[in-house]
């Protein structure tokens, strides 16, 4: 069985570098990575990753809207999308988990967890099936 797939979003570098470290050699997954919302469209619809784990706060493009724009295009709507926010307050992840997103994760994160939290997201979301 081939690696998983993840699709890594951030407008910026670290964040970007250390999430695919995390998820390549602790958690085993195949990365793929993007800079914007417009780069993270046209990777997802050329590559078809498995999850795309997704930046809130983005010039240009915010998670938001690029979450919209996957959702509304049939070749990318059944991929998962766990939205990745240093906004943590309730108000905030509420107005997230409303959009349909698979899941969100707070930024800072622990590298050596990250894979295990982007996992459990994913099997909760199969668990309940698919309601999107």
């Amino acid at each position: 069985m081939s690696p998983k797939r993840i699709l890594l979003v951030d407008d910026e570098d670290d964040i970007r570098e250390v999430a695919a470290i995390s998820m390549q050699a602790v958690g085993g997954w195949q990365v793929l990575s993007a800079s914007s919302g417009t780069e993270a469209i046209a990777t997802a619809l050329a590559e078809q990753p498995d999850v795309i784990l997704l930046d809130v706060m983005m010039p240009d493009l915010d998670g938001p809207a690029t979450f919209k724009r996957l959702e509304d295009d049939p070749r990318t709507r059944d991929i998962p999308v766990i939205l990745l926010t240093a906004r943590a307050q309730a108000a905030d992840r509420t107005r997230f988990d409303q959009l349909g997103v698979a899941g969100v994760l707070s930024k800072p994160f622990d590298p050596m967890s990250l894979p295990a939290q982007v996992a459990a997201l994913l099997s909760a979301r199969e668990g309940v099936g698919e309601c999107r």
